[in-house]
């Protein structure tokens, strides 16, 4: 029979402890990864636009995978809370995130952060990219972004604007605006679009610079109204909103982007195989559907190609921080 050399004490103790430390790693290269029930944290609260996406990822995921995948909503701190629980879980591939360049690439400029965004989070793949919006409830009295405007620079630093949080894409959407067209505003944060949706419909706030994802559905039932898209060409959804450069004002288009990440030291093969089950999901009509619906463009990335992406934005945004004076209020 095989040799078997017999194990006792300290040296059964040792053993055991590295095969325990192994057990992920060697799961994921066999190809049982995930061997247990798999999350994706969401840094914003139930109903916005991340929230939508991660839970039509979930979905996906759960048959693919072959595991329950459930969405954990864990908003504020631009993002932030999701972020550093995900990179402060255990690297076996099963904690996952759905981050914004809000929290990956504005927020680390303005907060003080307990963990690396490019160190402690592995980059898995590009989801979708959705242009901003510039939104005013349907009962406002402003129809045009000229009237808003005009508005704004007859009555400076009266007017507000909400954002899904301090560093988010809508905080600097918002704070371009103003300096594109030379006008004060106040601004708002809230946790999540979702909350901030409340206040601009009973008109607390008077405008917002919203993803695509996420203000869609109010657009739709009629209780926003869009007045641009901060982007460059219309989207087809809302054919007859125009661009902010066709009303009239340049320097102002920032969109926000979606990625999946894992925690830093996932085993590399776990990070294939979702970077593989996101792109196979991305392909499915009706995902490829519902992501149009909300005004998004779909582009699949491999892994180095978005994490590169990762680094760039990080960087850009980075400078617009520094440029514009912006400061966590």
């Amino acid at each position: 029979m095989p040799f078997q050399p017999l194990l006792r004490g300290a040296a059964a103790r040792g053993l055991a402890a590295l095969l325990l430390i192994a057990a992920p790693l060697v799961a994921a290269a066999q190809g049982t990864y995930p061997d247990k029930p798999v999350r994706i944290m969401v840094g914003a609260s139930a109903g916005g636009g991340t929230d939508i996406l991660a839970r039509l990822l979930a979905d996906k995921f759960a048959v693919s995978l072959k595991q329950p995948v459930v969405v954990e909503n864990r908003p504020g701190a631009s993002n932030t809370i999701a972020a550093e629980l995900t990179a402060r879980a255990v690297s076996d591939g099963t904690t996952l995130l759905l981050a914004t360049n809000t929290g990956q690439a504005v927020a680390p400029h303005l907060l003080k952060l307990k963990y690396d965004p490019l160190k402690d989070l592995q980059p898995v793949g590009l989801v979708a990219v959705m242009p901003n919006i510039l939104v005013v409830p349907s009962t406002s009295p402003y129809q045009s972004v000229n009237e808003l405007v005009t508005a704004m620079r007859a009555k400076p630093g009266t007017f507000r604007y909400a954002s899904s949080g301090i560093g988010s894409t809508q905080h600097v959407g918002g704070e371009a605006f103003a300096l594109a067209t030379g006008t004060k505003a106040i601004h708002v944060p809230y946790r999540g679009s979702s909350q901030a949706h409340i206040d601009i419909i009973g008109g607390q706030v008077e405008m917002m610079f919203d993803s695509a994802s996420s203000a869609m559905q109010q657009i739709k039932s009629g209780k926003l109204r869009p007045l641009a898209v901060a982007a460059a060409r219309r989207i087809p959804e809302l054919p007859d909103v125009p661009t902010l450069a066709e009303a009239g004002v340049t320097g102002a288009d920032v969109n926000t982007w979606y990625g999946l990440f894992v925690t830093g030291g996932t085993p590399r093969a776990a990070v294939e195989r979702l970077n593989a089950e996101l792109i196979q999901s991305l392909r499915m009509p009706d995902v490829q559907d519902r992501i149009k619906a909300l005004g998004g463009e779909i582009t699949p990335m491999d892994i180095a190609t978005f994490a590169e992406m990762n680094r760039t934005e990080f960087e850009r945004y980075g400078k617009l921080v520094r440029d514009t004076g912006m400061r966590a209020e």
